[in-house]
């Protein structure tokens, strides 16, 4: 008696979702996915995107369906080129926490040197895409110096970082990190003129769309009295500045209840990236100004 693909046990999504998308970073797309894993497309689809109002994206998946998924290999079925701007992105948001190139190396399978390569190489395989993403989900919510990087090497790869204006893991989220139109979110609020101001208070590199932004607002308020100017100017700012701080307390309920990091910042409106930022820079003891 054959057994029916529909039943069987449930297991997280999660493990299998993360392989999707990293198959995908190295060129594999879901139909060829479906094609040598036997899984539906359909299912495949289910773990990525939401299916319409009040169908979120699947948290379960069958135990077989999960085990066709994992057992495809990007060696098998990524051997061409691939768009290599979530390649760069990764490894830019690496080294924007402290990563120096010599550690990525072994990460990734390659000679230390090869990093550097990567990061201009304009044509990119799709087994290397792989490895990056792979090393990238190891790595992203990791403290270099913690795993034996020096506090002087951290602060010089930071601060390149810095010059070049390369987003950190938090500014992007596994839905955006490959698609060459997105643009990073670095504080939540990007694109407003409350962006713009938590750019400042968190000395964070400014980013093209704040700026303009910001920009805008001035020009709207340009005939006020100067007076009423700076006093709006002001108000704008300690807006901004109790944004990230309310964000991790709001977080902070949610998650007491039992709720996951995952649904939190979907509730919250932002990147799981990002609110896991927020808390890291708001401790639990910090007060939130009325």
């Amino acid at each position: 008696m054959t057994s029916n693909p529909t039943k069987g046990p449930l297991v997280d999504a999660e493990p299998a979702r993360r392989h999707v998308r990293n198959l995908m970073a190295a060129g594999v797309s879901i139909v060829r996915l479906a094609d040598h894993s036997g899984v539906p497309f359909a299912v495949i689809s289910g773990l990525l995107y939401t299916r319409g109002p009040g169908r979120p994206r699947a948290q379960k998946i069958r135990l077989c369906n999960a085990t066709g998924i994992l057992n495809v290999s990007a060696n098998e079925v990524a051997t061409c080129y691939v768009d290599p701007t979530g390649t760069h992105r990764r490894l830019q948001a690496l080294m924007a926490i402290g990563w120096p190139q010599l550690r990525l190396g072994p990460h990734i399978g390659r000679h230390p040197v090869y990093v550097n390569a990567l990061l201009n190489q304009p044509n990119i395989y799709g087994t290397t895409a792989m490895a990056v993403a792979t090393a990238y989900d190891r790595l992203w919510n990791q403290d270099p110096r913690q795993h034996g990087v020096k506090t002087g090497t951290w602060k010089k790869v930071v601060g390149v970082a810095r010059t070049h204006g390369w987003a950190p893991p938090g500014a992007w989220d596994d839905d955006t990190i490959d698609d060459p139109t997105a643009q990073p979110e670095w504080t939540g609020e990007c694109g407003t003129d409350r962006g713009y101001w938590m750019h400042r208070r968190q000395n964070l590199p400014m980013c093209a769309r704040c700026e303009t932004a910001h920009a805008d607002w001035l020009a709207e308020r340009r005939h006020l009295p100067a007076s009423e100017r700076w006093r709006q100017l002001a108000l704008a700012k300690g807006a901004a500045s109790n944004r990230g701080a309310s964000l991790a307390h709001d977080a902070r309920e949610l998650l007491r209840y039992g709720v996951r990091i995952e649904q939190a910042a979907e509730r919250l409106g932002v990147t799981r990236q990002h609110l896991q930022q927020e808390l890291t820079r708001h401790p639990a003891d910090e007060q939130v100004a009325a």
